[in-house]
């Protein structure tokens, strides 16, 4: 059995202890233009630890090898309590195929390319290194962490060059599943003004219209326009019917 396959398979085990449904998400040297039409942080010390009891410090040990970021640090500590994004926060943490902790990052994605300018994420991975990096469009610089935690529990599925239909369906379905428990635990977050916080409320009444399955999600993901080029299937998101 493929590696990518087992992947696969254990993130459905995991992705099922939430009341989500299942679709995909790989990246690499592509990019994840969220928006349903349009659905994205950066680093900031000052103001993105938000919360008085976390520990920059110890959480600055935890997650050295991942981010300097606070508001990513805040976002992996819920990410890591969080039965249905364990198998993500694992991933991000070095469990994943390159065997190595993803490197994330807030960032101008202008700077990349202009042509990155308006997406909410980008995922990366340098061949020579054998490194992922996940860059978050910099104007989510200030989102709750809850919604940088779902927006991470998408993008850490991505773990190789190849992306399809299936996998985006499949990590849009885990961001909204993931949303959806972090803001049963704190529902002020549902009415931030961020625009993170549009697109997770955006992909949670789609999970919600097709009853907690992928079913409107697919159909936006198979429509949007920046996902046009992509095949059907990619390593490990073979199955047509997900």
């Amino acid at each position: 059995m493929k590696k990518e396959r087992v992947l696969l398979l254990i993130a459905v085990s995991i992705i099922m202890q939430c009341p989500i449904s299942i679709a995909n998400d790989n990246f690499s040297a592509q990019t994840d233009e969220v928006s349903i039409e349009k659905i994205t942080t950066s680093p900031n010390k000052t103001q993105s630890v938000n919360k008085p009891e976390f520990d920059t410090d110890a959480y600055a040990r935890e997650y050295r090898k991942v981010t300097k970021d606070g508001a990513v640090m805040q976002a992996m500590e819920l990410m890591k309590n969080l039965d249905c994004a364990k198998f993500s926060y694992k991933a991000l943490m070095g469990n994943n195929l390159t065997e190595k902790p993803v490197h994330i990052e807030f960032k101008n994605l202008a700077e990349i390319d202009q042509k990155y300018a308006s997406f909410e994420a980008l995922g990366w991975k340098n061949e020579k290194k054998n490194r992922l990096y996940i860059y978050i469009n910099e104007k989510h610089r200030n989102a709750p962490p809850e919604a940088i935690a779902a927006l991470l529990s998408h993008e850490a599925l991505h773990q190789d060059t190849l992306s399809s239909l299936n996998e985006e369906t499949y990590a849009w379905t885990m961001e909204a599943g993931v949303w959806i428990k972090l803001a049963e635990k704190n529902p002020k977050v549902l009415d931030s003004p961020s625009p993170l916080v549009v697109r997770e409320n955006m992909l949670k009444k789609l999970f919600e219209k097709g009853d907690y399955t992928n079913k409107y999600i697919k159909r936006a993901v198979f429509s949007n326009p920046g996902y046009k080029l992509l095949p059907t299937r990619s390593p490990g998101f073979e199955d047509e019917d997900l």
